[in-house]
């Protein structure tokens, strides 16, 4: 009913290759970013509109994060990019908190074209992105942009049109680097993971790393997270500290562990036929500001991740733990036989996993 309702929606708002006048659905409540923002373009002489002969287009995305998320507040000032360099010619529509359905229905709603694009960490139908997420494959911001913006990670983003019909137009962070919490016991060693039922979210490395480690997973959609923690469905989730905080996942979970286990690369898919069909002035220009876009995505995540681990540490009832280098160690130790059933599952090859791990070996 949900992703009825949410098409519904869509196909009200006038989706495809329709015409558009208005503004961005919201402005982002944030600082102005460090990273450039795509200019205007400028009337020629006689005030002349150099789009005026493009056509005018609208652009639907979802999302699930909620308002004050890092990509809530990117996607939003990404609409309002593309509207100012566009002259207005192309609106985009972002509705953001699940209000399209879960990540895998909005990503079914772009492969489909009754909305434009989605981004979020939904690999279903690009399951080799997944080599990405390897544990613990990079630790510094340096080397999470390094990887996101090879050669490797343009050569799996454009296997996606041939395989799914869609264009992934950048390829940033979900949220930084990701935590373990349970409402059972401190997690300080990886046998503490034994017998817990954590919540994934499908992702085939989730379910690979706790399941090496002893736990059981269910998987859990991100919208339903909270309740599935509150009435027990899952002991535990992981999640970077500003999904957390931002979902409140601390007010149903006791004993987080910041374990920088993990990053998820945060792919921005667009319908392959809608984005063919715009002018090619149009593709640059979105492409230009999605760039941007992605650039502010990640500086927000790195200046708030601290910020929301500190408002998750001072909740009622919630204890946060810092493992020693030692205990990452066997956390890391651990973790290996992941990379060995990625390579076996077809993820990655030896070769790529060579690459990646040379690419983060070089980063500066």
């Amino acid at each position: 009913m949900k992703k009825l309702l949410a098409v519904l929606l869509c196909l009200a708002l006038g989706l495809s290759l329709a015409a558009c006048s208005g503004t961005a659905s919201q402005a982002p409540a944030a600082s102005t970013p460090a990273a450039s923002t795509p200019a205007a373009s400028t009337p020629a002489a006689g005030g002349e509109d150099p789009f005026a002969d493009l056509g005018d287009f609208t652009m639907v995305i979802g999302h699930a994060q909620p308002e004050g998320n890092p990509r809530y507040v990117s996607m939003e000032k990404f609409a309002e990019d593309v509207m100012a360099a566009t002259n207005g010619h192309v609106t985009v529509q972002v509705f953001g908190n699940g209000q399209l359905g879960t990540e895998k229905e909005m990503l079914e709603q772009v492969v489909a074209g009754t909305v434009q694009g989605m981004r979020g960490g939904q690999f279903d139908f690009s399951p080799r992105l997944l080599m990405f997420t390897l544990p613990f494959l990079t630790q510094t911001r340096a080397e999470v942009t390094a990887l996101l913006q090879s050669d490797l990670a343009k050569s799996v983003c454009a296997e996606a049109e041939a395989e799914t019909g869609t264009v992934i137009i950048n390829l940033c962070d979900a949220g930084g680097y990701r935590q373990f919490s349970n409402s059972k016991h401190p997690i300080k060693t990886p046998a503490d993971l034994v017998g817990l039922k954590m919540r994934t979210n499908g992702m085939k490395t989730i379910d690979l790393t706790f399941t090496t480690l002893g736990a059981t997973t269910t998987t859990i959609p991100y919208s339903d997270l909270y309740m599935g923690l509150k009435t027990g469905v899952a002991d535990g989730q992981e999640n970077p500290w500003v999904n957390v905080q931002g979902m409140k996942f601390y007010e149903v979970q006791q004993y987080f562990t910041e374990v920088n286990y993990q990053f998820h690369p945060d792919p921005f898919y667009v319908n392959a036929a809608w984005w063919n069909s715009l002018p090619e002035e149009y593709r640059t220009i979105i492409s230009d500001c999605a760039t941007a876009m992605g650039e502010y995505n990640d500086q927000l995540i790195d200046e708030n991740s601290e910020t929301a681990k500190q408002e998750i540490a001072s909740a009622p009832n919630v204890e946060v733990y810092e493992p020693t280098a030692e205990e990452l160690e066997a956390f890391k130790e651990a973790m290996k036989p992941v990379y060995d059933q990625c390579i076996a599952e077809g993820i990655c090859t030896a070769e790529e996993l060579a690459q990646m791990q040379e690419i983060v070996a070089n980063a500066k």
